[in-house]
């Protein structure tokens, strides 16, 4: 077993300028190739951040015995099929959230990554930062008490029609793109799937879904409320409201970049009001030390597949139920 990884990005995306720098301070992992789908910008890319290759078509990079590790921030709509590659190829994968656009699709990444023997690992950073991690044990620990709701939402202002946010063919929406973060968050603090969903949804003249709000609830009893939206200025909200208090995120999705910190803030029964600090650390390096431990140490990933499986099932019951008006049962 490699006791490094050797890394290659299939895309010039902007999206892969978060996860360039802590690829470099992470210690065991290098980053080496890039790919993109011409020549031009591919050798612009990599003599822009100094990686030694690149690459023509994401298939030629795929080809290179060297390349351990492949991070995939490719449109939604292609994720399944670059992955399956890439798992074919026998590289581990860090693929962007939504890891799948359905539940099959998920099944099928997963049994590639099984049958080849490597990683998949959906890139939900802010499920492996030491801020979720603390949350969920003040929680467990019964800071807060029984948890009766949860709250999240994650919007900004989109206005480009071309942005592939907003291309219904390629995966867009605001759920998927922004709002799959509170889903999340819902879930890793009800430890389930949703029992039934309700949701509403606002489109846009190409009837692409730019604003919505949703509700689930949990067999346990917790309730859970969620928006997200391209239609709104940027927000970004996260609480657990339980029987005696109140844990707040300040910045529960991006913790610990362009100057944003991390913590938690406890209300408690009396009204007073303190903050938990939390370690710092870039989330992005966060989800490749996860990469990390379970290509080269056999652990396992702070965030599953069968979690992964379980918000993209979630995120189809929303919009079934934004698309019929009633609410959807989830089969348990």
């Amino acid at each position: 077993m490699p006791k490094q990884l050797t890394w290659g990005i299939l895309s010039t995306a902007r999206i892969t300028r978060r996860l360039i720098p802590p690829l470099a301070e992470a210690k065991r992992s290098t980053l080496k190739a890039v790919a993109g789908r011409n020549s031009d910008s591919a050798r612009k890319f990599a003599e822009k951040w100094r990686i030694p290759r690149a690459y023509t078509g994401y298939e030629a990079l795929l080809a290179d015995p060297d390349i351990d590790a492949v991070y995939i921030p490719l449109p939604n709509s292609l994720h399944r099929d670059w992955v399956i590659k890439a798992a074919r190829a026998g590289k581990h994968i860090l693929c962007e959230k939504p890891l799948a656009l359905t539940v099959t699709e998920v099944d099928e990444m997963t049994q590639a990554a099984q049958a080849n023997g490597v990683v998949l690992l959906e890139a939900f950073m802010y499920r492996m930062h030491p801020q979720l991690v603390a949350l969920r044990q003040h929680v467990a620990a019964g800071l807060i008490g029984a948890v009766q709701m949860v709250k999240a939402g994650f919007s900004f202002t989109l206005t480009d029609d071309s942005n592939i946010r907003l291309q219904k063919s390629l995966g867009g929406g605001s759920l998927w793109d922004v709002g799959c973060y509170p889903v999340s968050f819902a879930q890793a603090i009800a430890g389930a799937d949703p029992v039934e969903v309700f949701g509403r949804q606002r489109l846009n003249q190409n009837g692409v879904e730019t604003g919505f709000a949703g509700q689930m609830r949990y067999a346990g009893g917790i309730i859970a409320q969620i928006d997200s939206g391209f239609d709104m200025p940027f927000r970004a909200e996260a609480e657990i409201i339980g029987a005696t208090g109140v844990l707040r995120l300040p910045n529960p999705w991006i913790p610990d970049v362009e100057n944003r910190g991390s913590g938690i803030i406890h209300l408690a029964a009396d009204d007073t009001e303190t903050v938990i600090p939390t370690p710092s650390k870039d989330p992005y390096l966060c989800e490749i030390e996860a990469l990390e431990a379970a290509a080269l140490d056999g652990r396992p990933a702070p965030y599953t597949l069968p979690e992964t499986r379980g918000n993209i099932a979630t995120i189809n019951a929303l919009y079934r139920s934004a698309n019929s008006g009633r609410v959807v049962l989830l089969n348990q």
